[in-house]
């Protein structure tokens, strides 16, 4: 698997540590660094052992991301951290339906590519953190064919139901994911708006489904 190929995939790859999620209350327990630690390998052994994933069942990949991956992910903060400042000026509605969309772009974007992980092995370095963090950066390095990978992990520590750390943004190859997506959101807002970015958005994802039919 070369370079480009996995700067597609690893983004999903990251997420995709859920994928044998266990209950929140373990989770609450648990340090950012272990429990990232925890669900990568759960998620390689569980893509090396689903033959349905490896045969590349695009419908149980993302009925896999959908009900596993999200519930480890902030993603009302992943989708306002990406739309950037306009998301204040978006109703509820519009807030909604780009939520909607950008998770539908994700998970389609990267859901076939889970079917090409075998021999990798990811490698957690040690947490520079202090103990009242609310925010840290967990790092780890892919390794298998080619050059190792850097694949990074930012997490926030979230309060009331659901206590624990989640996933708000993910770092491949030195390029974190929400900066990207900003950046291409910002052209199609001041172009056309947020109906115009929800629009776009609608195509892409209309476009990604066509192709895995």
């Amino acid at each position: 698997m070369n370079r480009r190929f996995f700067s597609r995939l690893l983004p999903l790859l990251a997420t995709s540590a859920a994928l044998a999620f266990t209950p929140f209350a373990r989770a609450a327990d648990e340090a950012p660094d272990a429990l990232i630690k925890r669900l990568s390998a759960e998620v390689m052994d569980t893509i090396k052992t689903d033959k349905s994933i490896q045969a590349g069942d695009t419908s149980k990949i993302i009925a896999l991301v959908d009900n596993k991956i999200m519930p480890n992910v902030n993603f009302a903060r992943m989708t306002a951290s990406a739309v950037g400042p306009a998301w204040r000026q978006a109703t509820p509605e519009q807030q909604k339906r780009l939520q909607d969309e950008f998770k539908t772009l994700l998970v389609r974007t990267y859901s076939g590519a889970l079917a090409q992980v075998n021999d990798q092995t990811i490698t957690i370095k040690p947490l520079r953190a202090s103990a009242g963090d609310t925010e840290v950066t967990v790092r780890s390095e892919v390794t298998g064919r080619g050059d190792p990978i850097q694949l990074d992990y930012r997490l926030e520590k979230t309060a009331g139901q659901g206590t624990g750390w989640k996933i708000i943004n993910l770092n491949v190859l030195g390029v974190w994911l929400v900066e990207t997506y900003r950046s291409q959101f910002a052209q199609e807002i001041n172009a056309k708006g947020i109906d115009g970015l929800i629009t776009a958005l609608a195509e892409r994802n209309s476009r990604n489904a066509a192709k895995k039919t």
